[in-house]
């Protein structure tokens, strides 16, 4: 899936920018049962988890049907909020977990008044436009407690990618590392390890990051 715009000052998103929601709730059991529960990316959630205290409390962005990433993590002691924009989605989440809060609003304009010791967005963020990734640091900075851990994955340079999910284009987004990299320092993180395109995962570009205390 490459990634097809080059650095503009202007950028005309591809329409399917405005569809991801109501593509994702009108085919969440079909992608429920696609992803089912193979950890693919099991080295970085694993790696995420031992960095946090047991029983420490995880914001996941994007939680989408609450596994395999949200799952492993509940099976490992940790207590879950996740959120997604999909109705379906949530209702999976909690029908599969209901001893878990799971909140269904759109993490662009999300605002809890709650810190939490990791946040996940885990094959959500990169659906965001551009714009719209830039404006989730603040929201991330704001439900970070000192010393959080923030994981996310992205593209692997500026752009949009479209790729392809029950024959509708899924759109993808990025920024370029550096600008990951400001926009994460200005906002209080530091960067612990970025990989482009590890192979070992699917070919995911990862971030983890530290709040600073």
């Amino acid at each position: 899936m490459a990634f097809l715009s080059p650095r503009t000052t202007s950028v005309a998103y591809h329409p399917s920018a405005d569809q991801i929601i109501d593509l994702y709730d009108r085919n969440a059991s079909t992608w429920n049962d696609l992803r089912g529960n193979r950890l693919t990316e099991r080295k970085w959630v694993e790696r995420f988890h031992a960095l946090l205290q047991p029983s420490s409390t995880v914001l996941d962005l994007g939680c989408g049907s609450g596994q395999p990433v949200a799952r492993y993590l509940i099976e490992a002691g940790m207590s879950m909020v996740g959120v997604d924009s999909s109705t379906h989605m949530i209702a999976l989440c909690a029908e599969r977990f209901p001893d878990q809060h799971w909140l269904q609003a759109d993490m662009r304009t999300l605002s809890l008044n709650t810190q939490f010791a990791g946040i996940l967005a885990w094959n959500s963020f990169f659906h965001l436009k551009p714009d719209d990734q830039r404006l989730m640091f603040p929201i991330f900075q704001q439900h970070a407690a000192p010393g959080a851990l923030l994981m996310f994955t992205s593209g692997p340079s500026f752009g949009e990618a479209l790729g392809e999910f029950q024959g509708e284009t899924l759109y993808h987004a990025s920024l370029d590392p550096q600008e990951y990299r400001a926009q994460l320092a200005d906002h209080g993180f530091e960067v612990l390890d970025h990989i482009l395109e590890d192979k070992a995962s699917g070919g995911l570009t990862v971030w983890l990051a530290r709040r600073l205390l």
